[in-house]
């Protein structure tokens, strides 16, 4: 099953991730199928940037948001 969930980028105390679709079966930091936007916490503001139109295909072929993706898409 493909999932839409976050990766972790950046470096020590200072978190990045990337939005990606990837298999639930792989780990977090695995290899992933499409990169779909980022997420950073860190900013001022919690810079969000993610691809409507690519997510809302996945959705469509069957793909799953993880729960923290779905809270912060505001899904």
């Amino acid at each position: 099953m493909t999932m839409i969930r976050m990766t972790r980028m950046g470096r020590k105390k200072k978190p990045f991730y990337r939005i990606v679709v990837t298999d639930s079966r792989k780990r977090r930091d695995g290899g992933w199928i499409e990169s779909i936007g980022h997420y950073n916490p860190v900013s001022a503001n919690k810079e969000l940037t993610l691809d409507e139109e690519r997510m809302n295909y996945w959705l469509s072929v069957g793909a799953q948001m993880s729960p923290t993706v779905k809270r912060i898409a505001g899904k």
